[in-house]
């Protein structure tokens, strides 16, 4: 499944329309260049949530949480990570629970340690317009891929009629 959008907005707009599909749960691997829009993708999402405040890249701490009511999003973005292992030193295994949601920047960094994900999305383009891709890895990640193409469907239409 595969959906083009214009744009940070654009961007942010089709993040915040997935939240409600994958907060239930599961590992997302967000893949794509430095600037591609990985951590624009999660701040979308995150904020769609309910989360008041700023959605920074967590490069220099790895992970930041993030609760609501009736969701938990774990943040990853592994870019700086010097070895798979220090993961296993975090307690990465705490983090990954199956009713959480864990979206994972640079995931090749963490290859060994990290289970399969769910789904993995693909983000690649320049300038203002971004192609995203999404694969599904499992079971769920099936499940996930019709409501999404649903959306990109919608989404697809309302970008064209504005």
């Amino acid at each position: 499944m595969a959906i083009r959008v214009v744009g940070e907005e654009g961007m942010l707009r089709f993040a915040a329309s997935c939240a409600s599909i994958l907060k239930q749960g599961g590992i997302v691997f967000l893949e794509g260049t430095l600037g591609a829009g990985k951590t624009t993708f999660s701040r979308g999402l995150i904020q769609a949530l309910g989360h008041q405040g700023a959605v920074k890249s967590p490069t220099y701490t790895l992970v930041e949480e993030y609760q609501f009511a009736d969701a938990q999003v774990n943040h990853f973005d592994l870019y700086r990570l010097g070895d798979p292992e220090e993961l296993e030193y975090m307690g990465i295994r705490e983090y990954l629970g199956s009713d959480i949601l864990n979206l994972i920047e640079w995931a090749d960094k963490g290859m060994g340690v990290l289970p399969s994900p769910d789904l993995v999305l693909e983000i690649t383009g320049g300038g203002d317009s971004r192609l995203l891709e999404w694969h599904a890895r499992s079971e769920r990640g099936q499940q996930w891929l019709e409501p999404l193409s649903i959306l990109a469907a919608d989404y697809a239409s309302v970008a064209i009629s504005q």
